[in-house]
């Protein structure tokens, strides 16, 4: 369900950071590229060339060259949709003045975690709606998800290993049997039911953003490999370890087969969680453990399968299931990294588990965040180490359908009305604020600043040079805040419930 936003008093903030052009001029998108609307932010220019508060056109034009090559790009998004990814006056810094603004400091030489990728998930649900969508609308939709220049530029996707519970179709594995049969060969293991829908539009879209990079998650083997013999419930027998290690295997190389490489996988989608309404597998840690170690592990070795391999892929609150597989030395060899949900526990649980790992990642692989409440949880996972993050289904109808699962549904970022039509919630255009602007190996910047209730940011430099920073107000009033940056400094204002990028070159 939504959250509803806190309100909170007028804060203002600022920022303190490296900032200098540099002689390499990087491609941004036109502003044609970005969903204009609402009233622009501006600076206003004083005597000294410094920028606060609010410019007029005139003004703006008679900035200098210098002036110009140094300015910084501001976009903005606001939960009401007044903005939407809405491209404003470029803000122009001048020399550093004093100021009674609390100071955000932001260190290019103090660098934390690269960034692998931002995106969603492209589950079953999402991929029935848009092959409801005629070709070419389909195509567009697509596009504006994955495009980097026409779209949010999403380049990480989650792909299901079979079904999760959200599906309009009966739930299936690729090697689904008559009861009291098996297949330890996994000759009859088969990708065909991806054919209808699924696989088309993932092959879509990686012709519309072919850097695009796919992980992929079971929520359940075939049921002839369980204890309880069904999809919901049970755990995998020990001796079928060989065979689900061998069925996922074949999973990596059918995809292979079909132009869709795999990145990385993980062993279970929420190990810790079961229901019998949906294809749901029990794993304790130890079993994990023994399972990548002896057999996943070994059998990628064996093959040359290039595909990683993230371990836990569950909530904040348990991190001791991953702490038995990494404190395995023979079992941490084949492991990646962890992935991790936000449905139980708090996010500093990531930052504590790379300071006790810190030779193994940090990803979010599930967790839709709604609002710019939900783009303050966003700049926490950032900032507590994560290397990606994954929305959780991209498109329902608007009867949040197909989905067979017992869970509630909130409104996803695009829904498909009756009428045919495909709407773009806020919360499209909120991710696209992070999504659209930080590039895979982008490196989070080390920040620290007052905590101030409703109001949060996260800085990075892209490999292009350039610094990203992304600040979301949650609170009922606009918030002020300046950036100091190499002697430089300019001001400006985020208005109430709203989301902005600020990108501009950095020296270094």
């Amino acid at each position: 369900m939504r959250i509803p936003l806190a309100l909170v008093p007028r804060v203002v903030v600022t920022l303190t950071a490296l900032f200098s052009a540099i002689a390499t001029e990087a491609q941004f998108p036109a502003a044609d590229e970005f969903h204009i609307s609402g009233d622009s932010l501006s600076a206003r220019a004083t005597p000294d060339g410094a920028a606060s508060g609010m410019a007029s056109p005139d003004q703006a034009m008679r900035a200098s060259a210098a002036e110009e090559s140094q300015s910084i790009r501001v976009i903005v998004s606001s939960q009401e949709g007044v903005r939407r990814l809405s491209a404003e006056r470029p803000l122009i810094p001048g020399p550093v003045r004093p100021t009674r603004l609390p100071i955000i400091e932001v260190d290019l030489s103090k660098r934390r975690q690269s960034i692998l990728g931002l995106g969603a998930s492209l589950e079953h649900a999402t991929c029935e709606n848009l092959s409801k969508l005629p070709l070419a609308q389909r195509e567009e939709v697509v596009a504006r998800l994955v495009s980097p220049t026409t779209g949010i530029g999403m380049n990480l996707m989650r792909l299901c290993i079979g079904t999760s519970d959200f599906v309009g179709e009966s739930y299936y594995t690729y090697d689904d049997l008559p009861a009291g049969e098996t297949d330890p060969e996994l000759n009859r293991f088969s990708i065909e039911r991806d054919r209808a829908y699924v696989l088309p539009t993932i092959k879509l879209a990686l012709r519309q953003n072919p850097d695009l990079l796919f992980f992929a998650s079971p929520w359940s083997p075939p049921a002839w490999m369980k204890t309880s013999g069904k999809l919901g419930t049970g755990r995998v027998r020990p001796g079928c370890y060989a065979a689900y290690a061998l069925y996922l295997l074949k999973f990596i190389q059918a995809y292979q087969a079909e132009g869709v490489p795999i990145y990385a996988i993980t062993v279970q989608n929420e190990p810790q969680h079961q229901d019998a309404a949906y294809p749901t597998t029990i794993w304790t840690a130890e079993e994990q453990r023994d399972f990548i170690r002896d057999h996943l592990g070994p059998l990628f070795e064996r093959h040359g399968v290039k595909t990683l391999i993230w371990c836990w892929d569950h909530n904040w609150n348990k991190p001791g299931f991953p702490r038995t597989i990494l404190s395995d030395p023979r079992a941490a060899r084949y492991v990646d990294g962890t992935a991790f949900h936000h449905y139980e526990g708090k996010v500093e649980a990531q930052s504590a588990f790379q300071r006790e790992f810190p030779d193994k990642h940090i990803y979010f692989t599930e967790g839709s965040v709604f609002g710019t409440l939900g783009a303050l949880q966003l700049i926490d996972i950032l900032r507590h180490d994560a290397r990606s993050y994954n929305a959780w289904v991209i498109m329902l109808d608007e009867h949040r359908r197909p989905n067979r699962g017992p869970h509630d549904a909130s409104a996803t970022c695009i829904e498909l009305l009756d009428d045919g039509s495909v709407r773009y919630n806020d919360d499209y255009s909120m991710q696209g604020q992070f999504m659209k602007f930080i590039r895979r190996g982008a490196i989070r910047l080390e920040s620290a600043a007052p905590r101030v209730r409703g109001f949060g940011h996260v800085a990075f430099l892209n490999p292009d040079g350039h610094v990203v920073l992304i600040a979301a107000n949650a609170g009922a009033v606009a918030s002020g805040f300046a950036v100091n940056a190499g002697g430089r400094q300019f001001e400006t204002e985020l208005p109430a419930k709203s989301v902005a990028t600020y990108v501009w070159k950095s020296g270094r």
